[in-house]
């Protein structure tokens, strides 16, 4: 019977490079007093030969692993895309690399526990520090950096990137009332999270501020997902006196709006009009109204604090605020405007 492969092992990368199993070690290890033609030399053996090393052993024999974490729930939105992209150009520029870890899911709920379990793990053995992407806990009983995007509260013990939520909440309703809307629906995000708390907050006080009642009926739960867009969108459009706008938290949620406004042979804005935010690339596309709130900036930004931090720069500013802004398209129309 034939043999299996056994696995490369640094003694035969020392061998077929003609070093000493030493200088291979000091190469794997990032040492600077290895010879740069040497050094290039056993790195090329080390992909010919196929050789892999066991990142957590590798990093607890290393100070510094040249490695960020990055944490998020899912990777499959496209919020999740636009974090990556920036987090993505921030690694592209500098000397460290990334590794992610995703739940897989939105929603999963109650991940706390979970939630801790792999931070501790990627801060404590394997990276130099953790980018976490809407965490769902205040904070984390470790000693290696941790940057927060969209975090649970406004000032977690952390150092986080927030969007101006409240500010970009208002200036969308502020929008949709100044067309002559009154009944206005909101799709609200995870109640656990600090932006979908600022974006409620934001409509409720422009309808106060307009001296317009708010209607508890019109405000819907949401989670940032396409499913309770349809779900809100529902309740929404089908109430007997109906809302002639619909503000969504998010433009996943909004476009869960869409699919169930096509379902039940409704225009946008023809009859009624629709809001988002987010800015992502789809929400140009489908004409839709949204707040930007500059996502692969965030994630730009964060790594960029992260490595800051790593490196032992002072950092003034614990909490980095990006502006949003207002990007209107063609989702929206004045109110009792005839349709086309």
């Amino acid at each position: 019977m034939e043999q299996s492969k056994r696995s490369i092992t640094i003694r035969d990368v020392a061998k077929k490079s003609g070093v000493s199993v030493s200088t291979v070690s000091r190469v794997l290890n990032g040492k600077v007093d290895v010879a740069k033609t040497t050094k290039n030399h056993v790195l090329k053996i080390i992909d010919e030969l196929g050789y892999s090393t066991n990142l957590a052993a590798r990093s607890m024999r290393s100070q510094k692993k040249n490695l960020i974490g990055l944490i998020m729930p899912d990777i499959a939105y496209p919020y999740a895309i636009e974090i990556m992209k920036g987090v993505n150009q921030a690694i592209a520029e500098s000397e460290f690399d990334l590794l992610v870890y995703t739940s897989g899911d939105v929603r999963k709920r109650g991940h706390v526990t979970s939630e801790q379990k792999y931070i501790t793990l990627l801060a404590k053995s394997i990276s130099d520090g953790v980018i976490v992407v809407a965490p769902v806990a205040s904070e984390y009983n470790i000693d290696k950096p941790i940057v927060s995007i969209d975090p649970v509260m406004s000032n977690p013990t952390y150092p986080s990137v927030h969007a101006t939520n409240y500010e970009g909440s208002t200036e969308a309703m502020e929008y949709l009332i100044g067309l002559g809307h009154q009944r206005i629906g909101f799709i609200g995000g995870r109640v656990e999270l600090e932006s979908a708390n600022q974006r409620l907050a934001g409509y409720r006080n422009a309808l106060e501020k307009a001296g317009i009642p708010i209607d508890e009926q019109l405000i819907v739960s949401g989670d940032y997902t396409t499913k309770t867009g349809i779900e809100g969108g529902q309740r929404l459009l089908l109430l007997e006196d109906r809302p002639s706008a619909i503000f969504a938290s998010n433009d996943q949620m909004a476009m869960g709006v869409y699919q169930i406004a096509e379902k039940l042979d409704l225009q946008i804005p023809g009859d009624f009009s629709l809001v988002g935010f987010d800015n992502i690339p789809e929400s140009k596309y489908l004409g839709l109204t949204t707040v930007d709130q500059f996502i692969s900036e965030m994630g730009y930004a964060a790594t960029q604090m992260l490595i800051r931090i790593i490196n032992e720069v002072p950092e003034e500013n614990q909490t980095l605020k990006i502006r949003t802004q207002l990007v209107v398209r063609n989702s929206c129309r004045p109110y009792g405007e005839k349709k086309n």
